[in-house]
């Protein structure tokens, strides 16, 4: 397949290469594109044929659902069944890296939904997918545009290496703000609402939102969901090639000495650190990048899916200390945790 290659400055948006890709939707054609969290895969959300496209690019299993992307409110209650009062209080979260579980219209095809009687819907705040969401005049779903399983794409040469000759269209558009998918929110299960995935938006936002919000176990990446609702549920996600080993937060002393044992079975392993403990690696000559800080959870989840796909086949280990799981670090811990091949 021939894939177009553009690129955009989010900052100086050519609307005409805009309208090009939005014209490649509605021919049912596949366009990657730049938001907020990672890279998404698109195509028109409403056409069976078009979404059809997506899964054979990213090799995704069928039972695995997609996200509808919107580009105004309204949108919400064409394809959703939401009371102004609920719309009220998602708003105040729009546009954002979140997402929305709700019950879907009969205008959503059951191939978005993996034929369950919801959909998910997001809004974007990156600049270029809301205008080609707008252009478009359809909503677009996207899951992140990377083959399935691996890693997300956060950077242009990551959408390249896995999406080029599979898509119709790629659109670079800089990098991406938070480098880890949306929160997901499951509305449907009474008053509480249930976090499916965690992201960039925490659990102490959507409470002054929503009230009470219930974080089930199977959301910090420790078991398997018993449904799907949403992406990022089910299968073994986020994974490189190269053995992912986590070494989970602890006391400072026990944590370092199980990276250290732990990066004696391997030849040429890399420990990907925090800030505050990378003068610990140097001091013993092991080889180690650093990942993020203690001080701010939201660099490591920036650098999260970058890092990993860096190392990816060039060490043969990758050996990851993990964070507390608190605001964004419970997003960051899902990802590692479902990424893992072990956990100590």
């Amino acid at each position: 397949m021939e894939t177009i290659v553009v690129e955009i400055d989010p900052l100086n948006i050519e609307e005409s290469k805009i309208k090009e890709a939005a014209n490649a939707i509605k021919e049912d054609k596949t366009v990657v594109f730049p938001t907020e969290t990672v890279y998404g895969l698109g195509a028109n959300g409403l056409s069976e044929n078009a979404v059809k496209k997506i899964f054979d690019a990213k090799g995704r299993p069928y039972d695995n659902p997609l996200i509808l992307h919107v580009a105004d409110v309204r949108s919400f209650l064409e394809y959703t069944y939401i009371s102004y009062t609920l719309l009220e209080k998602v708003e105040r979260l729009l546009p954002g890296p979140v997402t929305f579980v709700l019950k879907k219209k009969e205008i959503v095809p059951n191939i978005v939904t993996a034929g369950k009687d919801t959909v998910a819907v997001r809004m974007p705040a990156h600049p270029v997918a809301l205008k080609l969401i707008k252009f478009a005049g359809v909503p677009i779903a996207a899951p992140s545009a990377n083959i399935s399983g691996k890693p997300s794409p956060t950077l242009s040469e990551h959408v390249l290496k896995d999406m080029y000759g599979k898509v119709d269209y790629i659109i670079i558009g800089g990098l991406v703000q938070f480098g880890i998918e949306s929160t997901v929110i499951d509305l449907t299960q009474g008053k509480v609402p249930i976090i499916l995935r965690p992201g960039p938006i925490p659990p102490e936002k959507l409470k002054e939102i929503f009230g009470d919000i219930f974080i089930p176990e199977f959301a910090y990446g420790r078991t398997e969901a018993d449904y799907v609702k949403s992406p990022g549920m089910k299968y073994r996600h986020y994974a490189p090639n190269t053995p992912l080993i986590l070494v989970e937060q602890s006391h400072f002393d026990l944590m370092i000495n199980k990276v250290l044992e732990e990066s004696k079975n391997y030849h040429n392993p890399i420990i990907l650190c925090l800030k505050e403990h990378a003068n610990y690696f140097k001091k013993y000559g092991v080889n180690f990048d650093i990942i993020g800080s203690e001080e701010n959870y939201y660099e490591f989840a920036v650098k999260l899916f970058e890092m990993l796909r860096k190392y990816d086949e060039k060490v043969d280990a990758m050996i990851v200390e993990g964070i507390e799981d608190r605001g964004i670090g419970i997003a960051v811990m899902n990802r590692l945790r479902k990424a893992a091949c072990k956990i100590l």
